[in-house]
């Protein structure tokens, strides 16, 4: 029988034991909590295929056309299921979020498989290519909301910071992982065999997930239909100025910055450094790495009070860093700026999730991760708007004004009206939460 580490405080609300600091503290929810665990080693494997068919399809997409607007073409049909990110939170809240993970991976086995098959007996053109991208958006982008969101059921909200920051931990260590490991396959035994590797990733996450099926979730009483579950949550959240905050600075990076890290890096590769499909690879390692040390560092930190200011500043000192990459022209300075980027944009992905999950009630947060897929989901028009940019001025060019543009947006967004960079995640009231009528949840900065 599993030992339940957590215990109940006099409230009826359940309360972490007092762990220690610094290291130790690193990873307490994945020593204390076997749920959260199989979730976890779930998500290594899961974003360990996502990272690797994502340099493996961009580099063929280059490869095929030469065209970095048909590059950007190709990211913006792969990203399009983000669109679809309220709608998923509403079944994140209405259904078991485990059979949702479940059904999702199976997919992705599928989905992976199938454009492996395609590609081994080399008949994967253009077009094709498109619909297996677009496959591969369906099987990973509607199960954010429900993988994100089921880490609030399986930590106590004292420990939500380290799990998010343990989450980030296994996609950056996939991120190290997959796009070296991606790359050496290209160079070494071709395309197919990385998106094989892909395949079996997603498999095993499918597999770690089988033990949490017995996983009783909280399913909030439904309130009308999707369309009306999604109309109220939006009316809940745009009252609410830190999860509004939250939202529209994760809006502006996926608007700036994002399609660029997802879409256009084999083109920095190509055009600005002279690598070849391995050197990508290791560029996109160097920012896993920076990547997974700032996640052990927020890790470390627990229940850390200055979440806010955190996530404002790192997220602009990640804008600054990638202005300063769009400039370099030297392989060893990309590398050393990609792995600063990886490192900051550990503030961005670590506490987009976890103040969004923070500063809303349980009921809305399926339909509040949703919104902030939406918010990841303009990554294909922007996409698309950074091709044309790239085509017109090149690809450095159009990154360093991205970057300006998100730097200027995030201290605006976060400094102004909102209180965003003064919220320590100090909940108010002996269970800490006021309760409101329409599902918000009050919150002092």
């Amino acid at each position: 029988m599993q030992r339940d580490e957590r215990v109940t405080s006099p409230h009826g609300s359940r309360t972490a034991q007092p762990s220690g600091a610094g290291l130790r503290q690193a990873l307490a929810s994945l020593k204390n909590n076997r749920q959260f665990r199989l979730l976890w080693v779930s998500n290594l494997f899961f974003f360990g295929g996502v990272w690797t068919q994502t340099l493996v399809l961009a580099w063929l997409a280059y490869e095929t056309t030469g065209s970095p607007m048909l590059v950007a073409v190709f990211g913006a049909v792969r990203l399009s299921p983000l669109l679809l990110g309220p709608f998923a939170g509403v079944f994140a809240d209405r259904h078991n979020r485990v059979r949702l993970l479940l059904f999702a991976g199976s997919w992705a086995v599928l989905a992976v498989g199938l454009v492996a098959t395609l590609s081994s007996l080399d008949l994967l053109p253009y077009w094709v290519l498109l619909l297996g991208g677009l496959a591969i958006g369906l099987s990973q982008s509607p199960s954010q909301p429900a993988r994100a969101s089921l880490v609030f059921e399986l930590v106590t909200r004292e420990n939500l910071s380290n799990a998010n920051a343990l989450n980030s931990m296994a996609i950056n260590m996939t991120q190290v992982i997959g796009p070296a490991l991606g790359g050496a396959m290209i160079s070494l035994v071709g395309a197919p065999s990385a998106l094989w590797i892909s395949t079996a990733w997603y498999a095993v996450s499918v597999m770690m997930l089988l033990p949490l099926r017995g996983h009783r979730q909280t399913i909030h009483a439904r309130t009308g239909s999707a369309f009306a579950m999604v109309s109220s949550g939006l009316r809940s959240i745009a009252s609410n100025p830190l999860a509004s905050a939250t939202l529209l600075i994760t809006l502006a990076a996926n608007t700036f910055l994002w399609p660029i890290y997802q879409s256009f890096m084999p083109v920095f590769a190509k055009e600005s450094l002279n690598l070849d499909a391995a050197g990508l690879g290791w560029l996109l390692a160097c920012s896993g790495f920076g990547g997974l040390i700032g996640s052990v560092i927020i890790a470390s930190l627990g229940d850390f009070r200055f979440k806010g200011a955190l996530f404002v500043m790192g997220t602009a000192i990640w804008g600054i860093l990638w202005a300063g990459f769009a400039l370099s022209h030297t392989i060893v300075w990309s590398y050393i700026l990609m792995g600063a980027i990886g490192l900051m944009s550990a503030a961005f992905g670590v506490l987009q999730t976890t103040l969004v999950l923070m500063t809303t009630e349980p009921p809305l947060h399926g339909r509040a991760l949703g919104l902030q897929e939406l918010a990841i989901g303009i990554q294909p028009i922007s996409s698309l708007a950074l091709g044309v940019a790239a085509e017109l001025l090149g690809i450095g060019a159009t990154t360093f004004f991205s970057a300006a543009l998100l730097v200027v947006a995030v201290l605006m967004i976060g400094t102004r009206g909102s209180r965003l960079v003064r919220y320590r995640g100090v909940e108010t009231g002996a269970t800490g939460v006021e309760p409101s009528t329409d599902g918000q949840r009050n919150v002092t900065a």
